[in-house]
């Protein structure tokens, strides 16, 4: 628990830097970078896949969707992305003269293309005008979640919530991660108001807190089952007390993508 704090009194404030005091592109930068660690933890640390151009043409589409959603590239560059990515896969199975099975490259497809995808969500909710307002959304619901249903789990878990999946969670701490992730949102909404001036709609904020906690623990669960198929503890460990990439960022993988959806047509803020 020591090295979980610890890590979190570092990261916490380096996330402010990053989000509010670097130019943008450096976010989208460290968004890519994470995005091709995160498909080297899920097809490398996890055994699933070990062939190792697989792993590194993951990585190299990885690293490149957060840049396409930052540019605003047109359609035309994303589908050749997705053309050219899927000819490299099928080209390696003809290669391997088909001894490299077909379940290997859609594992590729899901580190290369969706996950990244999927966490890209961040910086396209920076890009846009007044992006820096919402941005920390997704990370005081995942984080705040996270942390509400860890420590009151803790104290007061008694339910167990997925033992076969995940047996440390459990109902007493999915709720109370529900009701710090409300509460969050709240305060969050309360100094965008008070502080910038912001138009807020708290009862949009409620929603928020309560759609993006039950998301983030889907989220964990979802690659939790991976973990206990392949028999790891963590994805990595490039973060101590919380494991790698995946271990940290697996409820934004779906937190992130509803809060944008959700920023569209439930706008919390407006400047």
């Amino acid at each position: 628990m020591k090295k979980r704090i610890l890590s979190a009194a570092v990261l916490v404030p380096l996330l402010f830097i990053v989000l509010y005091a670097l130019p943008k592109i450096i976010t989208v930068i460290l968004v890519s970078l994470l995005c091709a660690i995160a498909a080297y933890e899920l097809l490398h640390n996890t055994g699933f896949v070990r062939h190792t151009r697989l792993v590194v043409y993951s990585m190299v589409f990885a690293a490149l969707v957060p840049v396409r959603g930052h540019y605003g590239m047109d359609g035309v560059y994303a589908r050749a992305g997705i053309l050219l990515f899927f000819a490299l896969m099928f080209m390696e199975m003809m290669l391997s003269q088909m001894k490299l099975r077909f379940e290997k490259c859609a594992m590729c497809i899901v580190a290369g293309l969706l996950i990244p995808y999927l966490l890209s969500s961040l910086s396209r909710i920076l890009s846009p005008e007044g992006g820096r307002y919402v941005i920390l959304i997704p990370f005081v619901v995942a984080f705040l979640s996270d942390s509400g249903a860890y420590f009151i789990g803790c104290r007061f878990g008694k339910h167990k919530l997925a033992p076969v999946i995940s047996p440390n969670k459990s109902i007493e701490g999915m709720i109370g991660g529900v009701v710090t992730a409300v509460v969050g949102m709240l305060i969050y909404c309360l100094v965008l108001h008070a502080a910038f001036k912001c138009e807020v709609n708290f009862g949009f904020a409620f929603v928020y807190g309560i759609l993006g906690s039950f998301a983030g623990v889907f989220g964990d669960l979802c690659f939790s089952v991976l973990k206990r198929q392949t028999g790891i503890k963590d994805y990595g460990n490039l973060i101590p007390g919380h494991g790698g990439v995946l271990d940290r960022f697996d409820s934004m993988l779906i937190v992130g993508p509803l809060m944008e959806v959700l920023l569209i047509i439930l706008p919390v803020v407006v400047k």
